[in-house]
């Protein structure tokens, strides 16, 4: 089969142990991004299967209805917001669905909490200037000192997870045991099953949104999400967060009302932010997020880590190996071959 694999921007994939599992196809990678439909339907005019590299791109019905050819969507990771499910039952194309990656997502949180809290990278960028134990943070909407950063110790982590039962697939679930572990007070906000949950296996549980929200040195969030649901939170709840505060979003930039957090960052409530997600990705150069200094923005990197990559691609791969031996897995729309034989 015509395989066509989409942005890997790191040109990873060929190099990955599980590549071999791609020797009887003729399979193409991509390295960079294509945002157009026109462009992606040349880049995509001969692909009988196509594999994505989490959400970079969105199969939309618009490209569907340039690919005749197209007959398998693969997607690495738990989500397939970026997919018109519908569009493709429609054509007869199957989409097969990935896992999630809750180890990897999990540690880039905690390594963002602490890189945030601590300082790291200010003080890294200045100490290549010269500048000893400066940070440069010293607007005036910030607190008395922040620029040191501040111990985790004895501090609450506000955990807000809607999937903390789940254990072996939950970030949620590892970031709070993370926070255990460096002896702060984990306190959790989710939906009722995970507010339950918290409350049977020892953890405290908020008594609302609004409380978690005014309680939290670092708050960090995790909640079901998908796409076109409406904001979880907007400027009116950020201003809430204590002008020493840290808010983590490594999960979806629309649990976020648009420019809020930017609003917020601004006047100094929550004081600090670290965001692994953004509305459009990669941002536009110059993004104003990326470019305040009291947030720490990384590219989106949660799942892009070399053991998680080759599970990824080799559980993607086998379900294409599947699907050509006419015994498909792990189907999203298995109406779609039913429709088409």
């Amino acid at each position: 089969m015509n395989i066509v694999i989409l942005d890997d921007f790191q040109d990873t994939i060929r190099k990955l142990p599980c590549a071999t599992l791609l020797d009887t196809h003729t399979a193409k990678v991509y390295t960079n991004n294509v945002k157009g439909v026109g462009q992606l339907a040349i880049r995509l005019r001969d692909a009988e299967v196509v594999v994505l590299t989490h959400q970079r791109t969105s199969i939309t019905r618009p490209l569907i209805d340039k690919l005749p050819k197209l007959r398998l969507v693969v997607q690495t990771g738990p989500s397939h917001d970026n997919i018109d499910i519908d569009a493709c039952t429609e054509r007869g194309i199957l989409v097969v669905g990935g896992t999630g990656a809750p180890h990897a997502i999990a540690e880039l949180t905690w390594g963002l909490i602490l890189s945030s809290t601590r300082r790291i990278p200010q003080y890294i960028a200045h100490l290549k200037h010269g500048a000893w134990q400066q940070s440069g943070m010293k607007a005036q909407a910030m607190p008395t000192n922040f620029c040191i950063g501040s111990l985790l110790r004895g501090k609450v982590l506000g955990l807000w997870s809607d999937d903390l039962a789940q254990q072996h697939t939950s970030v949620g679930h590892l970031v709070a045991g993370f926070g255990r572990a460096f002896g702060m007070r984990v306190l959790v906000w989710g939906n009722a099953q995970a507010r339950a949950y918290a409350a049977q296996n020892g953890f405290e549980v908020a008594t609302s949104k609004e409380s978690i929200l005014d309680i939290s040195d670092v708050l960090t969030l995790h909640p079901t999400y998908s796409k076109g649901q409406a904001a979880l939170l907007s400027l009116a709840d950020l201003s809430r967060m204590k002008p020493s505060a840290l808010l983590v979003n490594t999960t979806n930039a629309g649990l976020i009302e648009t420019d809020a957090l930017m609003g917020a960052l601004n006047r100094g409530r929550p004081g600090s932010a670290a965001v692994d997600v953004f509305d459009t990705e990669p941002p536009a150069p110059g993004h104003t997020l990326v470019r305040l200094e009291n947030c720490l923005s990384t590219p989106h990197i949660g799942a892009v880590e070399i053991g998680t990559l080759d599970s990824d691609y080799a559980a993607a791969f086998a379900t294409i190996e599947a699907y050509a031996r006419g015994a498909p897995v792990n189907e999203i729309n298995p109406l779609a071959q039913a429709l088409h034989r």
